[in-house]
């Protein structure tokens, strides 16, 4: 884990700039000049890489909160291109213990990232709305190689209570939610980690993981060994929200052509967000989320963004939905003033 080299190396990191870099192509940048942007929602109603049901109603339970209006209240334009049609668990077996629907799941995301791949080679921003996290497979494969094919690299900023660091032979569960951020670095099976025949999709001194406070305990060594940059709670109370993500996004754009953002909704406290399906006291409050999603819009670089893991079933009155559109907006440039 390089927590603590993070802490050395930023010593001196260079202050993030509170409006959007305009000389950098993003969503964000075009709207404010004006120019018509568009947006592609594409939903992702997988709930196949964990146990507890009503996450593949998270896409629904987002549009339902608002989302499109929101976004066009932004001056943005939107196509909803619905849902991707995904297996449910009633319709087989969940095959192997240690990777439970390895191959479902393997063949949602090589359809994920066919589409976002397809949505930048339209000109569209990507907006994916999961779904549990074994989403960000397909998710970052297709911008990883949208950018691959025009000599770029990207970055990822990855924010969230948990590592989502195990491979099958390290996870307790089977559950391959808790491993996409390892098959994105090239870890696992072949048939997550190969999509479009290349691995890794990110590397790992580009990567930021931000709010973890709730790891495996073979999941520990394997975040220590992947060489992310970590920032725990602890750094975050230690820190301030602020300084986290002026580092994390310093990295994760560096010689890049910028970085794809994934959302767990767990990072958050609880109190803010009952509604998903592994909640961890202790979590980021509500205006160190907007702070930190605001600070990415800033930024500029942001190539696309997903939001996973809201679970409607166990939610409040929508509740956990509702912030979600907000943190969306704040991410899709929304300000204060």
């Amino acid at each position: 884990m390089r927590t603590q080299d993070t802490r050395k190396k930023f010593g001196d990191w260079r202050r993030h700039r509170s409006g959007c870099d305009m000389n950098i192509d993003c969503p964000y940048k075009r709207a404010i000049q004006g120019e018509a942007v568009n947006i592609r929602i594409l939903g992702v109603p997988l709930d196949l890489g964990q146990e507890r049901r009503g996450v593949d109603m998270g896409p629904s339970a987002l549009r339902a909160a608002g989302l499109n209006a929101a976004l066009k209240d932004l001056g943005y334009e939107v196509e909803d291109s619905g849902n991707l049609h995904v297996r449910i668990p009633e319709e087989q077996p969940f095959g192997a213990k240690r990777a439970k629907y390895l191959n479902e799941i393997a063949e949602a995301c090589r359809d994920i990232a066919q589409r976002v791949y397809r949505t930048l080679e339209e000109g569209f921003f990507p907006l994916c709305l999961g779904g549990d996290h074994s989403m960000a497979i397909g998710t970052i494969a297709g911008v990883s190689k949208f950018h691959r094919d025009r000599g770029q690299n990207v970055g990822l900023v990855w924010i969230d209570a948990h590592g989502d660091m195990n491979t099958p032979e390290i996870s307790p569960s089977g559950n391959i939610h808790g491993m996409p951020f390892a098959a994105s670095l090239g870890f696992g099976p072949e048939s997550l980690t190969g999509i479009y025949d290349f691995a890794p999709k990110v590397q790992a001194d580009r990567c930021a993981l931000i709010g973890v406070r709730d790891l495996d305990s073979r999941e520990r060594g394997a975040i220590k060994q992947s060489g992310v940059y970590v920032f725990t709670m602890r750094d975050i109370d230690e820190q301030g929200m602020r300084s986290v993500i002026e580092k994390s996004l310093s990295l994760a754009s560096r010689d890049c052509a910028g970085f794809v953002v994934s959302f767990d909704m767990d990072v958050m406290d609880p109190s803010e967000a009952p509604g998903v399906g592994t909640p961890v006291r202790g979590g980021i409050t509500f205006r160190e989320a907007h702070l930190a999603l605001e600070m990415i819009a800033d930024s500029g670089k942001m190539l696309a963004l997903e939001m996973v893991e809201i679970n409607p079933i166990i939610d409040i009155m929508n509740k956990t939905a509702i912030l979600g559109v907000g943190l969306i907006s704040s991410a899709l440039g929304k300000k204060i003033l």
